[in-house]
């Protein structure tokens, strides 16, 4: 298993619809991403920052990402939460959530 752990800002205009969409996320995409072995998928959100965690469980996580991202409703569920997020400053070019780094973790 390999948790991973990402950072994005959200717009404090865009906060409620960003929780509304969540609150009704489309069950397709809860199925895909178990389909790509995520679990414990989890989203935070403090001071206009949203945190995402979650654990992957399979064998190959390109290739399950890869098969995930390839998908048309997953790429519309992306563009659909994309308007309430923005990039931390320190995101790469092309970066989307940005990664952060597991420093630190008690089982």
């Amino acid at each position: 298993m390999k948790r991973f752990g990402d950072v994005i800002r959200v717009p404090a205009d865009k906060y409620a619809e960003y929780v509304e969409k969540h609150n009704n996320i489309w069950p397709s995409i809860v199925e895909m991403m178990r389909d790509a072995h995520i679990q414990n998928f989890t989203i935070f959100h403090r001071d206009g920052y949203l945190f995402k965690y979650y654990e992957y469980t399979g064998d190959d996580y390109e290739a399950d990402m890869a098969k995930l991202n390839a998908n048309e409703e997953h790429q519309k569920w992306l563009e659909y939460t994309a308007v309430c997020q923005q990039p931390v400053d320190s995101a790469e070019d092309g970066e989307w959530w940005a990664p952060m780094n597991d420093i630190f973790h008690i089982l």
